[in-house]
C-alpha cells in the first residue's frame, strides 16, 4: 500500500525529537509571507549538509512550503522555493526556540501544529508502519 505525500509527511512531523524546543500551538514569530491556511516550513542552515531527500518529501505533501536559511550564510533551495535570509530570518528562528537545523514545521493559521528536528539521513520514521 502506497501512503499520500500529505500522509507521509504527518506521520513524520508526528514522531518530533524529544529534545525539540519549538512548542506546539505556538503563533509563529513576525515573517514576511502571508500565512495560508495549512503550510511547511523548512528553517535549515548552510551546514545541514544534502537536503535533497527532505526537500522532496516536503515538497510532495502538496502544500505551501516556506523556506527560512538562517545563521547569515546562504544555502540553497530547491527551484520555486522563495527563501528568507538575513538577520530577521535568524531571528525567527531564534524567536521559535529551534533546537537543531533543519526544522520542519507544519504550520495552520499562523500556528505550530507539529515540528520535527533534526538530521534528516532519508528516514520519516515510518519503519513498520505498513
Amino acid at each position: 500500500m502506497r501512503r499520500a505525500p500529505l500522509l507521509t509527511l504527518l506521520l513524520a512531523l508526528g514522531t518530533p525529537a524529544a529534545d525539540a524546543r519549538v512548542r506546539l500551538g505556538d503563533v509563529l514569530p513576525a515573517h514576511p509571507w502571508t500565512s495560508g491556511e495549512r503550510e511547511v516550513i523548512v528553517v535549515y542552515s548552510h551546514d545541514c549538509g544534502d537536503l535533497g531527500e527532505l526537500w522532496s518529501a516536503v515538497l510532495a505533501a502538496g502544500l505551501p512550503v516556506r523556506a527560512v536559511n538562517a545563521e547569515d550564510v546562504p544555502a540553497p533551495a530547491p527551484a520555486g522555493v522563495n527563501v528568507w535570509r538575513g538577520p530577521e530570518a535568524t531571528a525567527f528562528a531564534r524567536a521559535l526556540r529551534v533546537g537543531a537545523y533543519p526544522t520542519v514545521l507544519l504550520v495552520r493559521g499562523g500556528r505550530v501544529l507539529n515540528a520535527w528536528e533534526g538530521t534528516f539521513g532519508g528516514d520519516l520514521g515510518l519503519a513498520g508502519t505498513r
